[in-house]
């Protein structure tokens, strides 16, 4: 997976495997969006709940979007958690 940080000019923060980048647009995969979650925290919920379904992908014009940028590695292990297909361990050692 490409898990990549996408702002967007309406301000939302999209979180999305990114599958290809084109001229013109950006082509994405499992988009979701960080929502407040209240006291400081945050949430993800999908970016466009009308889409058909998981694995959808999704072109993008370049036009509405700021920026795209790495996330947050404990950002990208959720977002793999939630897509992946296959299941691994948590990265923490156990002493």
């Amino acid at each position: 997976m490409n898990v990549k940080l996408i702002r967007m000019w309406s301000g939302e923060d999209v979180i999305a495997d990114l599958i290809e980048e084109k001229d013109d647009s950006v082509v994405i995969c499992n988009p979701i969006v960080a929502v407040p979650a209240g006291q400081g925290q945050m949430g993800f919920a999908p970016w466009s709940p009308l889409l058909k379904g998981k694995g959808e992908e999704l072109e993008v014009t370049k036009k509405y979007i700021v920026y795209i940028a790495d996330t947050q590695l404990d950002i990208i292990e959720q977002y793999e958690e939630m897509f992946s297909l296959i299941k691994s361990p948590s990265k923490k050692l156990v002493l």
